[in-house]
């Protein structure tokens, strides 16, 4: 759109090669008002278009300030262009508006394709975050305790929120915390096993083992009897009862992001559940002694401990297989998944080893992981074992008085002893938060398993170490 304005005031521009150039101008009448060139319009000037409302004063100025001898056509041409550099103007900050807006875009959109690129490496197993070096030392040590906890603590799980904690002890109590504020929240008392519907109140049986869902509906727990009870871990109502094993329950484990369980018995067997429909799966047989420990991340694969047989075994689920890792000598209790590729085991000939799922053999040891027990000469027992998962941090626990923290190092071929936490007692069950800024670790007298041994300075606590990064 263009803006004119006409003047009655001016007249048009003298060419000098006109025939006439002395032709007099005509003398306005009386009643007419003069204009002088240098002077603004009148109020009376006609205005073609209304739009020149909108010129601003310095514009104005601008336009009078012009040549007096323009003629009509030049200025009608200054004022377009003036007014196209405003068009102008306002383009291209649209413009950069615009591109701000698609960088912002492209900026969300570099997030999800790297989000999703980490996702794969993580479903793959090949993703590591390379952390243990920034863990210099801890500081504060909470301890919680509770009534429901009198004996032995056995086993600890921690929700994915890091919000809560539960806790399952010999006594047949189970109890959620506030990992916020160390307080506890509620409790799954004992009941005995004589009361009618025994199961819709708590357990008559010591506590072995627990396992939280991803998204904190199911609250999954296995004791010395042969079954696996579901709560629901808000409410502690219990849901449903698993039956199928022949013995102790001693672990068990979420298939990460759903809501399939494995669950690892006395019996030398695993099997596996769905708790969408509440309902057993199948079994998995291969084991020579009681199954001890078992773990799993995203993939439908299980690694398991099997006690004195020696042995570990990874679990090929969908393809119906099984790989076998055979061990020292003693017996192998307890077994971590540090990503999809890599685990670690320990046991009570007091090897900590590191294991690549492509190799047969240990690819590092650590003999005598923590000390040896002066009563009799013999390595001391590694009784529990905990990885933040996907990184290079993995702690272990013992009846020394401490839980270790080391170092998984490059190409997983080497552990590396980082710090050593003062813990008296059984330390008989380990978990990071999932951002690894604590280590909870369940502590008692004596092993969760049997009474081979009582460490009568101990008490049956839940132990809470804030770890300091660098």
């Amino acid at each position: 759109m263009s803006f004119f304005i006409k003047n009655k005031g001016k007249q048009p521009k003298t060419n000098k090669n006109q025939k006439n150039p002395s032709r007099k101008r005509k003398l306005p009448n009386n009643n007419e008002k003069t204009k002088s060139y240098n002077v603004p319009a009148s109020k009376d000037d006609d205005i073609t278009s209304s739009e020149d409302e909108d010129f601003n004063n310095k514009e104005q100025e601008h336009y009078e300030s012009e040549d007096d001898n323009e003629t009509a056509q030049e200025k009608k041409l200054r004022l377009a262009k003036v007014y196209l550099k405003e068009i102008e103007a306002q383009e291209r900050k649209k413009r950069e508006r615009e591109d701000e807006e698609q960088d912002e875009q492209d900026d969300h959109d570099r997030k999800i394709q790297q989000r999703l690129f980490y996702d794969h490496l993580k479903q793959t197993g090949r993703f590591r975050s390379s952390v243990a070096d920034q863990y210099k030392s801890h500081s504060k040590i909470s301890f919680l305790k509770a009534k429901e906890h009198k004996s032995t603590i056995t086993c600890v799980c921690v929700s994915s929120d890091d919000k809560y904690l539960y806790s399952g002890s010999k006594d047949g109590g189970i109890v959620k915390w506030s990992l916020e504020t160390h307080q506890k929240l509620s409790s799954l008392p004992f009941i005995k096993k004589s009361v009618e519907k025994a199961y819709t109140k708590g357990h008559s049986s010591s506590i072995l083992s627990l396992a939280l869902s991803h998204d904190s509906l199911f609250l999954a727990v296995g004791d010395t009897s042969s079954n696996i009870q579901i709560w629901n871990p808000e409410t502690f109502k219990h849901i449903k009862t698993l039956s199928g094993h022949k013995n102790s329950i001693y672990a068990l484990v979420f298939r990460r992001g759903t809501h399939t369980l494995y669950s690892a018995s006395a019996d030398r067997s695993v099997k596996v559940w769905s708790l969408d429909e509440m309902s057993y799966v199948e079994t998995l047989y291969g084991h020579l002694d009681a199954v001890t420990a078992i773990d799993a991340l995203a993939r439908e694969r299980a690694v398991t401990a099997g006690g004195r047989d020696t042995s570990l075994r990874m679990w090929k689920i969908p393809e119906e297989s099984q790989l076998i890792y055979n061990g020292d000598t003693g017996s192998i209790d307890v077994v971590k998944l540090v990503n999809e590729e890599t685990f670690v085991s320990g046991g009570d000939n007091g090897t900590l080893s590191l294991w690549g799922v492509n190799k047969k053999k240990p690819t590092a040891s650590i003999k005598s992981a923590h000390g040896i027990d002066e009563t009799n000469d013999q390595p001391l027992w590694i009784t529990a074992l905990a990885a933040l998962v996907n990184t290079d941090l993995v702690a272990s626990g013992s009846y020394d008085g401490n839980i270790k923290l080391w170092k998984v190092g490059d190409h997983s071929k080497t552990l590396t002893h980082l710090m050593t936490i003062p813990v008296l007692g059984y330390v008989n069950s380990l978990a990071f938060s999932n951002d690894g800024s604590k280590l909870i670790a369940a502590v008692g007298s004596e092993h969760r398993l049997g009474r081979w041994n009582v460490v009568k300075s101990a008490k049956n606590s839940l132990v809470v170490i804030e770890l300091v990064k660098s």
